[in-house]
This record gives C-alpha cells, structure tokens and sequence, in this order.
C-alpha cells in the first residue's frame, strides 16, 4: 500500500491507496481510492464511496456514501456527488471481455455541478459548470451549464443559478440576486 501524506485524513476503516491525494482531503469508513485515482485537494470521500484508478477529482470536491466513481470519469472543482451517484465507463460490458484503460470511455463533469442521490451518469458525456441533476436522474446525454435536469432519461426542466436556487423566466434569481442570458445554442446560460 502507498503511504498517505499526513495532510490527508483517512478513517481506520478506510482505504487510500493512491498517492495522488491533496492536502486536507478525508476519506471516510468504508471508502476505497485505489492506486492511480487523482484526488484534489480538500476533498470529502464519505462512507462506502469508491473511486477507482484512473478517476480524476478536482479540489473541494464531495463524494457522498455509497457513490461509485469509475475510471475515466473526471469531476472538475466543487463538485456534489450525491449519495449513491453511480458512473458507467464502458456502453458493452461484457465479464467475459477484459478492457484497459484505453477502451474505457470518459464522463467529464464541470465544475460547480450537482448530481442528486441516486444519479446515474451513462459515460460519454460532459456535465456542464453548475448543472443540477435531480435525485434518481439517468442522465443519457450532454447537460448544458446551469441546466436543471430530471427524470430518466433525464430532461432539462429549467435553469438553476450558481447557489443552485431555480431561475424564473427571466433567467433571474430570487434567492441571491444574479441575472443570467443564453449562452448560445447548446451552451447553457452565462452570467448577464
């Protein structure tokens, strides 16, 4: 096992064997970072989440209990993984077919996005900078900044400012007072 910096924390009951793993980072009982995960720096890996070699976590990032994060997937700063959030890498699986890294196909997840309890995430796809799937989303394809999605397969539904509030019809937001525009087809919103 790799030895772990002592900036990081790591519950007696957890498992951190990458060391990739920022400052004041805490893996949790139960959790498991394997070998060649990149974790930032001030993460928080809760009870029971794993996340595999070749998975790549920004700074600040949350991963809640029961969470799987897979190889290929990379979650930029500030991202919420909700409890039991669950990746997919590779559309054909087969136990029979054995896969390098190479086959794997990657999920990019944006900064600031938020992925509800019970999210699944069909790799492949980008999640754009403050996008919030709603808990028990299969989010099957791109979802645009700032994109409020639900349901499988999930569809956007409205639009959510950067404290995560819903946005009104003109774009703004009642709980902290910032406005937004489009951005363009397919790009989400912009601060206005």
């Amino acid at each position: 096992m790799t030895a772990v910096s002592s900036s990081v924390f790591v519950h007696e009951r957890g498992l951190c064997e990458s060391d990739e793993v920022g400052a004041g980072t805490r893996v949790w009982a139960f959790a498991h970072v394997l070998p060649g995960a990149r974790v930032g720096k001030d993460c928080n890996i809760c009870d029971g989440a794993f996340v595999e070699t070749g998975a790549v976590l920004g700074d600040r990032v949350t991963v809640k209990n029961g969470t799987l994060v897979f190889g290929g997937v990379t979650c930029e700063d500030e991202v919420f993984l909700g409890p039991n959030v669950l990746f997919t890498n590779d559309f054909r699986p087969r136990a029979h077919i054995r896969k390098g890294p190479d086959q794997l196909i990657g999920t990019v997840v944006r900064h600031n996005a938020t992925l509800g309890a019970g999210t699944v995430v069909v790799c492949g796809i980008e999640i754009g900078a403050f996008a919030f799937a709603g808990a028990g989303a299969v989010v099957t394809k791109d979802v645009e900044p700032h994109a409020f999605v639900v349901g499988n397969p999930a569809t956007r539904k409205g639009w959510v400012c950067e404290c995560a509030a819903r946005l009104d019809e003109d774009l703004h937001c009642a709980e902290c007072g910032l406005d937004f525009r489009a951005a363009g087809a397919g790009k989400g919103l912009t601060r206005a």
